[in-house]
């Protein structure tokens, strides 16, 4: 067993810290062993060895703030998680280690066979993303926002969220051969950042957006790259700033600042996870939408009535208020999942002919309007997209 340690910190992250062996752990009642499947390096995490994160762990300190492990040792008196069950490890717990332990309360079981290095980023870029477009501007359907590293984590799921509310984005990356993939997964407007064509970025965003007045900007860069956001903005605009992957700090015109009334604001998950309403936590988070393709054909040698009559069990009663996709060429079988599908969409799997079903989860019982029964394929392609993001 291995654990990524640091003991002091300093200006290179990967000179302060090391991989470190350490025998299995006992457990007390209440914990659990869990085995790491995924943890990402994020920006918060080189800062943090660096020191110059907005919150410094006690020395000597394990690496990583977010990631997703298997259950493989269950403690005294834990009944609600099963061994191999894949759970979403709590912010802070120190990620980098091959092993670790924690308190099986803390823990959020998600669903295993589900791609270990998507779900360990859902903790921090997600909710980043959508909380900035909704914490400092009132933006309407058809309003323009304008983001820089837009080909990040969050940035990706910006443009995303963006599009499922109806405001379009403005994009702006460092390299040319980025624009082409960034508009395929559905970015408005895609642009190369500083002066192309000797056109400053602030007059090809007008051009590109036909004079829109942009009220959001969204910097994660820091230095120039602030201020060139900042000349893209209308008057009474805010600019929010969430990175310095730069490593410079925030330049700003006083024009820009003085004759725009523009404002400058910072986010930081962190302060919000500290300050927010547990409603407010459930409101981020309680949007799920779920993908999944169950086996079928020649991989399914098990009772076909009971494997689909308990996926629809555990669908009602594990993702209340989810939509759920997944896909299957047993069109049989689906009368065994004992939910009404919403939508069913026809389509090949090599030469299998299959569908692709829409569940539309929901807490306690509902009866559906005929009028709720058909879902706009706006709505579907979006969701599709976000998926596919």
């Amino acid at each position: 067993m291995y654990k990524a340690v640091y003991k002091t910190r300093g200006p290179i992250p990967q000179d302060v810290i090391e991989a470190v062996s350490f025998d299995k752990p006992s457990l007390k009642e209440g914990q659990v062993l869990l085995e790491m499947l995924a943890a990402p390096i994020n920006p918060s995490d080189v800062l943090t060895l660096t020191g110059q994160y907005g919150i410094l762990p006690p020395l000597p300190a394990v690496g990583g703030n977010e990631g997703v492990a298997k259950v493989v040792e269950l403690g005294l008196g834990v009944t609600h998680l099963e061994l191999g069950q894949t759970v979403l490890l709590p912010m802070g717990i120190g990620t980098w280690s091959t092993h670790m332990v924690a308190e099986a309360k803390s823990l959020v079981s998600l669903p295993n066979g589900v791609d270990p290095v998507q779900l360990s980023m859902i903790t921090i870029n997600p909710p980043t993303a959508s909380l900035m477009l909704s914490e400092f501007v009132d933006l309407n359907e058809g309003d323009w926002v304008i983001q820089n590293a837009a080909n990040s984590g969050v940035g990706s799921y910006l443009i995303a969220l963006a599009k499922l509310r109806g405001i379009k984005t403005v994009n702006v990356v460092r390299r040319e051969s980025l624009v082409a993939p960034m508009l395929a997964a559905g970015a408005d407007v895609v642009l190369v950042d500083g002066f192309v064509d000797d056109l400053s970025l602030a007059k090809r965003v007008s051009a590109a957006t036909k004079g829109a007045s942009i009220k959001l900007g969204i910097d994660a860069v820091g230095g120039n790259a602030t201020n060139r956001i900042g000349e893209t903005l209308c008057e009474g605009a805010t600019l929010v700033n969430y990175g310095a992957m730069s490593g410079e700090a925030c330049a700003l015109a006083p024009t820009i600042i003085i004759f725009k009334d523009i404002t400058v604001r910072g986010f930081w998950l962190a302060k919000w996870f500290r300050t927010s309403t547990p409603e407010q936590q459930k409101e981020v988070f309680g949007n799920t939408t779920i993908l999944f393709n169950p086996p079928y054909g020649e991989r399914l040698n098990i009772d076909t009535e009971e494997f689909y009559k308990k996926i629809g069990d555990t669908l009602k009663h594990g993702y209340p208020d989810s939509k759920v996709w997944f896909i299957t060429s047993d069109l049989e079988a689906l009368k065994f999942v004992g939910l009404r599908t919403s939508k069913r969409i026809p389509l090949k799997n090599g030469d299998l002919d299959c569908r692709l079903v829409r569940y539309d989860m929901y807490a306690g019982t509902r009866k559906v309007r005929a009028d709720e029964r058909e879902i706009p394929e706006s709505e579907i392609d979006l969701e599709l997209s976000l998926i596919h993001i």
